[in-house]
């Protein structure tokens, strides 16, 4: 459906000009399949390894995201300058068509009985939204179990998160460091270097000094598998990248900029891969799509909507105001970890 939804867009392009309806329509139903898809995909990896190497796995995962967008823009320009916009979505298109047999290849094992892995608490949060979910539960063994609907999912997923001592913990402060990032790391960077006279030059020299620490951090996590201590690395990475956040904002050369940049993507990109490992492995394999679901909900959903804010709070009190409110933000996510006593002790397993 990604490939098709693509693969229209490219197809109007080339045989007429539309407007922006028609785009707007599609771009819809891309969003609506991604919202199936990324949630799908989240709970692939703890069907392909095991526990021990989800860390790893999610390091891997920000390489890929890195080179990818290293190499997808230039593709697209390419695209682009040798047959125009459509040659470029077509190009896209082919592109999702190629990862189609990759998915087919992948060989999956059986999901573990409900509350096998996840931890102590996890097994306790298990039992309680069994209780509560009743018919609802979806057992990765059983296959008698009646099928529910995408809400019923959804609700069993927000029960058994909000009875999980370290997931509902994680997921708020994956929500405060998503809602003060996205803002001042898009339309925020982009107002700051119209008004710094750095040109879009500027602006690329800044989002690569972000990759390229955001690739240091999945590098180590590739490279290492497992960092001890994972709750308290995750507040000591959010709460020192909050304060870059804010400090981005007074840099005063185009130098700085880019080594605070750097530093922000280093920490960014270490606390959100060890979320996400965190995520992988403190949840019931039984409900890690439900789980992907609500975190996918928290940073594809609501996280854009504060790019707007941001772009209006900018024109009201200027970039160093808004840069620092997003950054307290962000550090709320760090100061929610602290206080949580199982989330900062919650470890990754060997």
């Amino acid at each position: 459906m990604r490939c098709a939804a693509v693969l229209a867009v490219a197809a109007l392009l080339f045989a007429a000009s539309p407007g922006l309806w028609p785009l707007a329509l599609l771009a819809v139903l891309f969003g609506t399949v991604d919202a199936v898809f990324m949630p799908a995909v989240g709970a692939l990896p703890a069907r392909v390894t095991g526990r021990d190497q989800l860390a790893r796995v999610q390091g891997m995962r920000g390489l890929a995201i890195r080179f990818a967008n290293v190499v997808g823009a230039p593709l697209g320009g390419l695209g682009v300058a040798l047959g125009g916009a459509a040659a470029a979505f077509g190009l896209a298109g082919l592109l999702i068509a190629v990862s189609v047999p990759l998915l087919i290849s992948v060989r999956m094992r059986d999901l573990p009985a409900d509350g096998e892995g996840g931890g102590e608490a996890d097994r306790e949060a298990g039992g309680k939204a069994d209780q509560e979910a009743g018919p609802h539960r979806m057992g990765a063994a059983q296959d008698t179990v009646p099928r529910t609907t995408p809400w019923q999912d959804l609700r069993d997923g927000l029960r058994y998160i909000r009875g999980h001592r370290v997931l509902a913990p994680l997921l708020v402060a994956i929500a405060l460091g998503d809602l003060g990032f996205v803002g001042p790391l898009n339309v925020g960077l982009t107002l700051l270097a119209e008004q710094r006279g750095w040109g879009a030059s500027g602006m690329g020299w800044v989002l690569s000094g972000f990759g390229t620490g955001a690739g240091v951090a999945a590098l180590l996590l590739t490279v290492r598998g497992r960092l001890p201590h994972a709750g308290r690395v995750v507040a000591a990475a959010i709460l020192p990248g909050s304060v870059a956040i804010g400090a981005l904002a007074y840099a005063p050369s185009l130098v700085v900029a880019v080594g605070t940049a750097l530093l922000v993507g280093l920490l960014a990109g270490l606390s959100g891969a060890l979320c996400g490992a965190l995520l992988q492995t403190q949840a019931d394999p039984a409900y890690l799509g439900r789980v992907s679901s609500v975190a996918g909900i928290v940073s594809l959903g609501f996280a854009p909507l504060s790019m707007p804010l941001s772009a209006a709070a900018i024109g009201w009190w200027g970039t160093g105001p808004v840069f620092v409110t997003s950054a307290a933000v962000c550090g709320l996510g760090g100061v929610v970890v602290l206080c949580s006593g199982p989330l900062r002790r919650a470890q990754l397993p060997r």
